[in-house]
């Protein structure tokens, strides 16, 4: 690779050790202040530490974290990768997992949805993997429309080789542009966002997987890759079992994301597969937490989309912990509960906490959910009887929770 200009390098070295201060103190994971003190010594670091490398932006509303996680166990059998592992995904934490794998030729990062088009602009990434679009911190994203126009803009005109889920009519109309498009049908269980023709604003029409808009042209493209139930059929039609240890149709639904990006980077199906099965858990997510003989396993949960894949995943024999904040990574505005269908909770011992949870409880209220009410997740924890127990928490929620049990991964 080539060698940094000086000012690039004492910054870059500079943050490094603010990222190490930071975790030696306790203060954080250091994946953002290091990103942070680099850039303010050297604004371009991060073009800077991108040039000569290969990477993979990955980018939606959910599951980001997850799919780079998947993508980045597959890449490594290429060689080394830089990746924010932890969710840092603005350019602080690109600028921070850059310098921390400074010698990596490969880079996987997770990219929020508002900060692609900036982020493609100064990396030049040469793939992007982009999955879904659903409302999310409404008080700061706004309408998702306006995302997947700036992501058409950002693409167009661009030798950018994107992996798209052809199943999300915006993110389709997103990805539309791109000079390059690889289309995987990778499921779209939400759909109360995508009702609508992005381009020209008639109604869409749904027939099975297919979907077209009634006034245009716009539709549904032929996928190359084909989510399958538990298994993934690739561009030369060989059917592939998943067998991974993530539990959920929306992971299976990343797999298959993850491996295509795989093959872009030019890593077969059989390589890559092998890596995904032995992911078993991502920055706590799906971890299994014990404490005084009660086992709990951590679920995160953002937005209705979230809420919706949680269900899914989560045994309905057990008793369940929901604990919502609302705090600047949540998002202040709480009106998206309303969005959530938790009828499905009913016949399970519910505890609600977090610092929302009466904006919860009315919710609960309202949909005919019985629900105890707990001042902290410790004090719900401990009214369960010894064994297991779900927990879904959004953004701030689940990672105080994972604080409390070190930070498990």
């Amino acid at each position: 690779m080539t060698q940094l200009p000086l000012r690039a390098q004492l910054a870059s070295a500079l943050g490094r050790s603010a990222a190490t201060l930071s975790r030696m103190t306790g203060r954080g994971d250091g994946s953002v202040i290091g990103g942070r003190v680099g850039l303010m010594l050297e604004p371009d670091l991060l073009r800077q530490l991108a040039r000569d490398r290969k990477l993979a932006l990955v980018s939606a509303t959910n599951g980001k974290t997850t799919t780079t996680r998947l993508i980045t166990s597959a890449l490594l059998r290429l060689g080394q990768v830089a990746t924010n592992a932890f969710g840092a995904n603005m350019p602080a934490g690109h600028v921070s997992a850059l310098s921390q794998q400074k010698g990596a030729p490969y880079g996987v990062l997770e990219v929020d949805e508002k900060y692609l088009p900036e982020v493609l602009d100064t990396t030049g990434a040469s793939v992007v993997c982009l999955m879904n679009l659903s409302r999310d911190q409404m008080d700061r994203a706004a309408e998702i429309w306006l995302l997947a126009q700036k992501w058409r803009k950002a693409l167009s005109g661009k030798p950018t080789h994107v992996i798209a889920n052809c199943d999300d009519p915006l993110v389709t109309w997103g990805a539309s542009t791109a000079a390059k498009v690889t289309w995987v049908a990778g499921g779209q269980r939400w759909k109360e966002d995508s009702w609508s023709c992005p381009e020209c604003g008639g109604p869409l029409e749904r027939k099975g997987v297919d979907w077209a808009c009634r006034e245009c042209t716009f539709h549904r493209p032929e996928p190359e890759w084909i989510l399958d139930d538990d298994a993934v059929i690739d561009p030369r039609g060989e059917r592939w079992l998943l067998d991974i240890q993530l539990p959920g149709l929306a992971n299976r639904s990343n797999a298959a994301m993850a491996l295509a990006v795989a093959e872009a980077f030019g890593l077969p199906v059989d390589q890559a597969l092998p890596s995904l099965r032995e992911v078993t858990s991502v920055a706590g997510r799906y971890t299994t937490v014990e404490r005084d003989g009660r086992q709990a396993r951590l679920l995160l949960a953002k937005n209705p989309a979230g809420w919706l894949e949680a269900f899914d995943v989560s045994d309905p024999d057990l008793p369940i912990i929901l604990s919502v904040n609302a705090k600047g990574p949540d998002g202040r505005d709480t009106s998206w509960l309303w969005d959530v269908d938790y009828r499905i909770l009913r016949g399970r011992p519910v505890f609600i906490t977090g610092e929302r949870r009466l904006d919860l409880a009315l919710r609960l209220e309202v949909a005919d959910v019985p629900f105890a009410t707990c001042t902290s997740f410790t004090e719900a924890l401990a009214m369960q009887p010894p064994g297991r127990v779900d927990v879904i928490a959004n953004y701030t929620a689940f990672q105080q929770i994972r604080s409390e049990f070190g930070r498990a991964v």
